[in-house]
């Protein structure tokens, strides 16, 4: 589980993906951008679902038990 934020969000920021799966910004942008981890904004502010997150784990999790 997340434990990134005190709540329970139901969408995260770049930097809290960035965080959560120790990223770097730049690559957390190429997964939205190749739709790997899909995402969407609120004005300016770039969200990305927390179930989206939960499938782009469990999907490499998938790719790296084959």
């Amino acid at each position: 589980m997340l434990t990134v934020v005190t709540s329970d969000p139901q969408a995260l920021t770049v930097p809290e993906i960035m965080t959560a799966l120790r990223l770097s910004r730049s690559k957390v942008y190429d997964l939205i951008r190749s739709k790997q981890l899909p995402s969407y904004t609120s004005g300016r502010a770039r969200r990305i679902p927390l179930d989206a997150v939960r499938h782009y784990m469990q999907s490499r999790l998938e790719e790296n038990a084959a």
